[in-house]
């Protein structure tokens, strides 16, 4: 299902760029080994599909440049050093390969016209998705996790086939507005955030509330929402300390990675 990227005519909203810019500094690296970290974790807890899902994040002190994962490698094979730096064109600054172009025409327009969204994350993790593909609200906010993104997410009720186009990765970013997670129907989940750390904390509680939804769904009983006032003031206590908790998440799965596959780092 992945796609070679075909066409990358130039934007007339793209800069020149006469120097190649200087993207050795520590924030990147930092950056990249964050990145490879999500990559690599995303795969043990089953949220990628064969090479088709990607992860973005805009590049510390370029806000015109974005990393993202190259085409044709799963996420369990991913590196700080194996992944690319593009512009919203899509050429290809700093490292071998190339975008997927579904990976491109959403992550460019979605950081272009969303600067609020520094890091996106698009997968299509099974439980999730699986919510996406049904009637109604995708969340009921009937577990406590669920109630994390109580009044954060929006639904893409367009499902046009793939984004192979900058047209379609505009029209997906407009359906985001001011949400922070976008179920697209009868696709997938985008996940947008100010850091690596917010997505990926993000990321993975998201497919936790999806899981035990579909599981309580499953006993064919009633599901019970939480009552609206106390899924708003739950949501509150919850997003009061959200940044410390996703910075503490991204540091415990980095211990484990540095224990366990430190080539995530290299």
């Amino acid at each position: 299902m992945a796609h070679f990227l075909k066409d990358r005519a130039e934007n007339p909203h793209e800069p020149v760029r006469p120097n190649r810019p200087d993207l050795s500094g520590a924030a990147i690296r930092t950056a990249k080994e964050d990145l490879a970290a999500c990559f690599r974790m995303a795969a043990r807890n089953g949220f990628e599909e064969g090479v088709c899902n990607h992860f973005s994040a805009v590049v510390p002190g370029y806000d015109d440049l974005f990393i993202v994962n190259p085409y044709g490698y799963a996420f369990r094979e991913l590196t700080a050093s194996k992944l690319l730096i593009c512009d919203f064109n899509g050429t290809v600054v700093d490292g071998a390969g190339e975008p997927e172009a579904t990976a491109l025409y959403i992550h460019a327009e979605i950081h272009r016209r969303l600067p609020r969204a520094r890091v996106a994350f698009h997968t299509h993790m099974p439980y999730a998705t699986a919510l996406s593909m049904t009637e109604g609200p995708p969340l009921i906010w009937a577990g406590q996790t669920a109630l994390k993104f109580y009044g954060r997410t929006t639904v893409d009720e367009n499902y046009n086939g793939l984004a192979l186009d900058h047209r379609e990765g505009a029209r997906i970013a407009r359906t985001v507005g001011d949400a922070d997670i976008l179920f697209m129907k009868h696709h997938g989940v985008l996940v947008l955030a100010p850091t690596i750390a917010e997505a990926w904390d993000d990321l993975y509680y998201l497919e936790r509330a999806a899981e035990v939804q579909v599981l309580a769904m499953s006993t064919g009983r009633r599901v019970s929402p939480v009552d609206p006032a106390i899924a708003e003031a739950a949501y509150r206590q919850m997003r009061e300390g959200d940044a410390d908790s996703a910075r503490a998440h991204l540091a415990a799965i980095r211990r484990q990675l540095d224990a366990e596959e430190p080539q995530y780092r290299h």
